[in-house]
């Protein structure tokens, strides 16, 4: 008589099409793998740390080893948002709860949002809640958000040296506010640097949307 299947052999294979459709960059069959594993009574916290969040932090380590470039992330973090976007109701109804939560935006004057995104999706992908303010944020709407939305992180993107001062003005409304120690500040854009970061008094700096994970893992204390 033949074996019966082993149901541990099923979960392992459905979440490796997931994990392979996000390294892929595949969207349709991402969202499809999701969808199947699911409906096969996978637990969505497993779909979610062994399929995504797995698959993202392959992704991050072949974009430090030049394996991957900007492309190739942006069509990972695509397919990773398109499971994502099945599977967060079902996260919110077993009150999974997230990395920690990010709030992200291209600083005042500044309208570049491609690195800021990249960076956003990458963050997603590794278990944290993200919130995007968008491009051209002024510190008054940092401030805001960080009342409203009570995260551990504050992002800052600028991709102009004459955009970069806003960071630091933001610092200061923080300050200001009262609201700069609870919060750890990260910037990021090809003219920002770490000696600029020490400078305005930011956390730390992250050059690629990888380190930025890596740096916001590191700022809220995950392993």
């Amino acid at each position: 008589m033949a074996d019966s299947p082993n149901p541990q052999e099923g979960v392992v294979s459905q979440i490796e099409a997931i994990y392979q459709a996000v390294l892929d960059g595949n969207a349709p069959a991402a969202k499809a793998g999701v969808e199947k594993a699911l409906a096969a009574g996978i637990a969505p916290d497993t779909i979610l740390k062994e399929g995504l969040i797995a698959a993202m932090a392959e992704v991050g380590r072949l974009f430090e080893e030049n394996e991957y470039f900007v492309p190739e992330m942006l069509v990972s973090a695509r397919a990773m948002q398109n499971g994502l976007s099945v599977l967060k109701p079902y996260l919110a109804e077993t009150g999974a709860q997230p990395t920690g939560k990010v709030i992200i935006g291209t600083v005042k004057g500044d309208l570049h949002d491609i690195g800021k995104n990249l960076v956003a999706m990458m963050l997603e992908g590794a278990g944290f809640e993200v919130v995007d303010l968008g491009t051209d944020v002024s510190p008054e709407k940092f401030v805001k958000a960080v009342y409203d939305h009570k995260p551990q992180v504050v992002g800052m993107s600028a991709l102009l040296t004459t955009t970069m001062p806003s960071m630091g003005t933001t610092v200061k409304a923080l300050q200001e506010a009262g609201v700069r120690d609870q919060v750890k500040v990260m910037i990021g854009g090809a003219p920002v640097t770490d000696a600029f970061a020490k400078q305005i008094g930011a956390d730390g700096y992250a050059p690629d949307a990888s380190s930025a994970v890596r740096l916001a893992k590191s700022l809220t204390g995950v392993a």
